[in-house]
């Protein structure tokens, strides 16, 4: 086992950051040959005329940033912050008690299975077209996964931990921050990934509607004008915006969770 476990390649050594660019790069050359056998410019371009058209339209130029990129950050981490806040204190309630879940999960289960974006008039009609409209829609979807993953991994831990703890004389507090809450952390983390993934998404859908800024905005306006290269670029810059905040998500996880992840290579 320790053998097996010595040979897999760690993502963060030399191997593994290989291995990950040699796939991006992969990925970019078939996306060039097959641009250049589609031969269509126009609605299928090329990977290098997209990379240089998404240099010189964003990471070269501060002022696309300060107007649209900007606005748009702060929407997704401001309704993904609000995502996270409420769906750990609520999930953290639902998990703590059997008959609150009882009660609680028709409901759930019931505003979960709601497609925010069919949301997106209502949220309208009662916040009007502001910023405070596109946050709301965000943390509305977003807070799910974190909310039914909090609640499952609170309630997985074992009950004896827990009067073991009050035995030794720690308060419900204390219990809840040190037992509860560590135990219940990879399943949290797991609800984050995937709440953050959605949190740009409907970051994107919120903004194509009623709205004169953001990168959702910039992308629709690429749309409805047919300048192609324009739209690719922006969906290449939101896979790089998730890929940035998925990647700082994973050092904040590597860092809270390093004891979990050095008891399992003990035990490897």
């Amino acid at each position: 086992m320790t053998a097996v476990a010595r040979a897999q390649p760690n993502a963060s050594d030399g191997a593994g950051i290989g291995l990950r660019l040699a796939v991006i790069v992969g990925l970019a050359v078939a996306w060039e040959l097959v641009a250049l056998l589609a031969n269509d410019p126009v609605y299928w371009p090329r990977f290098s005329a997209v990379a240089a058209r998404l240099w010189e339209a964003w990471l070269a130029n501060p002022a696309a940033w300060v107007e649209s990129a900007w606005p748009s950050t702060w929407r997704l981490l401001a309704g993904w912050i609000g995502a996270v806040v409420s769906g750990i204190a609520i999930g953290t309630l639902i998990g703590l008690s059997a008959s609150a879940r009882a009660y609680v999960n028709p409901l759930v289960e019931f505003l979960r299975s709601i497609p925010p974006p069919a949301l997106l008039p209502l949220f309208i009609v009662l916040l009007g077209i502001g910023d405070g409209m596109k946050v709301a829609m965000i943390g509305f979807g977003a807070a799910w996964p974190i909310l039914l993953n909090t609640a499952d991994g609170v309630a997985s831990v074992e009950p004896m931990r827990r009067e073991t703890a009050r035995v030794y004389g720690l308060t419900g507090r204390d219990v809840l921050a040190r037992i509860v809450l560590p135990s219940a952390g990879p399943r949290i983390f797991a609800g984050l990934r995937v709440s953050l993934s959605i949190a740009v998404i409907l970051m994107v859908i919120s903004e194509l509607f009623a709205t004169v800024d953001g990168i959702g905005f910039e992308l629709i306006q690429a749309q409805r004008s047919f300048r192609m290269l324009d739209a690719w670029a922006i969906i290449l810059l939101l896979g790089l915006i998730g890929y940035a905040l998925n990647t700082v998500l994973g050092l904040v996880e590597r860092r809270v969770l390093a004891w979990q992840l050095g008891a399992t290579r003990s035990e490897r």
